[in-house]
């Protein structure tokens, strides 16, 4: 048992690498986004449009995924992703004009749809070969490696304004990541956990593109909405505390830090809620915290309250997004492309929206869509059936986190 245990914890410390590159690779470049803006001389809606075409190319991407996850399976592509995502840095870096900007970052959105899927495969395919959880505390690393990417961009700042050197030192950390992670991976992660999809007949796999379950539907829906909660707290946080709750210009910052300190928290502790109470409990219940919390301080007016608002929020959607991938991963690689590529879609659009809804009425009525995405979330997995977790001391194959059929 110590040897498998042992096993365990390097393999999660592997995976764990991909989460932080991909952490400290976005967080690298949307920290220069101003000094990007200033080289190439861009208007505020042309730095936005820069945004939306990472995440078009991301959303947009699932049917190569689940093409390449396939052909190569997960390691294979985490690590393929991973050397794109350096080289993609490196030219961004020397980037002459915006067209060329454009395509690269579209380009740049696509390599993160493939990482994103690959390392969940990777972390679902460690749950269920261990018997252990783990995903909630990977999805920590992630929030681990932009904090770290900030850090590093600060201290460059102060240095020089020029982001090819920045670039360059961050892609060597980003390749010593990658060294890192490549011994442990795990080698079989496509197969560990794929029942067959619907229309796949005596067990036999399709290469082309089978259509999903009601599992899955349910699955992406939940996770659209899960998403829109996250990015849109991310992106409205701030300006609610100021224009709504009159917050001062020194206490307005504090939404974000309040929800990313408590995300990456309640993560770290996670997967021993999971072990002890199971997904279907954390996701349903984190899930309606969020809602109901966020809900109550919008009511209640004021930056107290709204803080508090806020800290539900990212205690209670902390472990929703790894419990839906896991979920979604033990439908086969196709459903994680296809659930993952609907999250993205949700963090791309939910933002949007509420900044219509806020246009159209104000930001607090913004902000109560958000809740109400919150409450949704938890009423898209009623439809599911999560089976229980194992034991943290079993070792066993674990093939289905989510029971299919379940309507």
């Amino acid at each position: 048992m110590p040897r498998v245990l042992d096993d365990f914890r390097r393999t999660q410390l592997a995976i764990a690498a991909l989460f932080c590159f991909l952490g400290f690779q976005y967080a690298t470049w949307a920290s220069r986004i101003p000094a990007l803006k200033e080289r190439l001389d861009l208007s505020a809606g042309e730095v936005g449009l820069l945004l939306v075409v990472t995440g078009a190319g991301a959303a947009a991407s699932f049917p190569l995924i689940t093409f390449l996850m396939q052909r190569l399976g997960a390691r294979r592509v985490a690590l393929l992703s991973g050397l794109g995502l350096v080289a993609i840095l490196l030219v961004l870096s020397v980037a002459p004009n915006y067209p060329t900007a454009l395509v690269i970052l579209c380009v740049d959105g696509a390599a993160v749809g493939c990482l994103n899927v690959a390392m969940n495969a990777q972390g679902a395919a460690l749950e269920a070969v261990h018997g252990r959880t783990a995903m909630t505390q990977l999805h920590a690393t992630f929030s681990a490696g932009s904090f770290l990417a900030a850090l590093l961009s600060s201290g460059v700042t102060a240095l020089t304004s020029d982001i090819a050197p920045h670039f360059a030192a961050a892609s060597v950390i980003l390749l010593l990541l990658l060294a890192g992670a490549r011994p442990r991976l795990l080698t079989d992660a496509p197969a560990a956990a794929s029942p067959p999809l619907a229309g796949q007949e005596n067990g036999k796999r399709r290469r082309g593109f089978a259509r999903p379950t009601q599992a899955v539907l349910w699955l992406g829906c939940a996770m659209v909405f899960a998403e829109v909660v996250e990015g849109s707290m991310n992106d409205w946080s701030a300006l609610y505390l100021k224009d709504i709750a009159h917050a001062s210009p020194q206490v307005a910052p504090l939404g974000i830090a309040v929800i990313s300190i408590v995300m990456v928290v309640a993560r770290l502790f996670g997967d021993g809620w999971r072990s002890r109470w199971g997904d279907a409990r954390v996701v349903r219940v984190g899930s309606a915290v969020a809602g109901v919390g966020l809900a109550l301080a919008l009511l209640t007016g004021g930056v107290v309250p709204a803080l508090i608002g806020f800290g539900c929020v990212g205690l209670g959607v902390a472990a929703v997004a790894p419990c839906l991938y896991v979920a979604a991963a033990a439908e086969g690689p196709q459903a994680l492309s296809v659930v993952a590529a609907t999250g993205t879609t949700g963090l791309l659009v939910g933002p949007a929206v509420i900044g219509f809804v806020a246009e159209a009425a104000d930001l607090a009525w913004g902000m109560a869509v958000v809740a109400a995405s919150a409450v949704v979330v938890s009423l898209c997995t009623t439809r599911l059936r999560f089976v229980p977790p194992k034991a943290s001391s079993e070792v066993g194959t674990g093939t289905d986190m989510v029971e299919k059929g379940a309507m």
